[in-house]
């Protein structure tokens, strides 16, 4: 077998809603690495987003951030793409205009507002977790270093929102209060193939792992597509192979499958 390289997402597929790896996955991703695969974070977080010591401990070789907006091999940024800030500064206004709550993603900070989220679940999480990470859009106005914005839109009328922005960006919505808002022609699927460009790996020799709406072209875009169990229909509607749930062994479980380890 060649070896492959493998696109996990983070949420809901390495992790759950606690941030919490079963032991399975982290045996599993040893056992790929130590096969000769390649084990790659395909997430829609950017790199601001993705610090977590536990998660970056199981040994990746490279992250794919932001949607496919930047990719990251063996610690060297060898693609970003960043929102130009008077685009960016548009859509800001726009979307709170609809009575949307923004949050940009970058690299290096997420900007938001402490004031939109204090009553938000997610929103306190967020912020407890990136810490210095975290800067106020307004303060930094037009100094934004981002690629994806993220929005909570509980009860505005985003479907028109989205249609005014739509000549510039994609809107992944997951449901009727939160949203991904990405510049058109980025993916996660774009992100696996500037990897392959770069590493002069074939597509047929790629996996990808997901579980959610915005894994979709992740999925299309892989040789070869898992989604969890645990995961929503659109992505078992198109995977290849449907694994065990999350805490059921999902990520073991796929790569037993396929071959990858055993």
């Amino acid at each position: 077998m060649n070896p492959h390289a493998v696109f996990f997402d983070i949420d809901g597929t390495l992790w759950d809603r606690y941030n919490f790896i079963p032991d399975s996955t982290r045996q599993a991703i040893k056992k790929l690495k130590a096969n000769g695969h390649l084990a790659f974070i395909n997430t829609g977080r950017t790199r601001g987003y993705v610090t977590n010591p536990d998660l970056l401990s199981l040994g990746f070789d490279g992250i794919v951030c932001g949607c496919g907006t930047m990719v990251e091999y063996k610690g060297d940024i060898i693609f970003l793409h960043e929102i130009d800030n008077e685009l960016l500064a548009n859509m800001i206004l726009l979307m709170r205009d609809f009575g949307m709550k923004p949050i940009i993603e970058g690299k290096e900070y997420l900007y938001m507002e402490e004031a939109d989220f204090i009553d938000d679940p997610y929103g306190k999480k967020l912020m407890s977790e990136l810490k210095e990470a975290r800067r106020s859009i307004d303060e930094y106005w037009g100094r934004w270093n981002g690629s994806k914005v993220s929005c909570e839109m509980d009860g505005c009328d985003y479907e028109r929102c989205f249609s005014i922005l739509s000549n510039d960006f994609d809107a992944l919505v997951h449901n009727p209060h939160v949203a991904e808002i990405v510049p058109c022609g980025f993916t996660k699927g774009t992100g696996i193939k500037k990897v392959c460009e770069y590493l002069g790996i074939d597509l047929a020799d790629t996996v990808a792992i997901g579980d959610s709406v915005n894994d979709i072209e992740m999925l299309k875009t892989a040789g070869v597509s898992v989604a969890m169990g645990s995961g929503s229909d659109d992505a078992k509607n198109i995977a290849t192979y449907v694994t065990t749930p999350l805490l059921e062994d999902g990520i073991y479980d796929a790569l037993v499958h396929l071959g990858l380890i055993d």
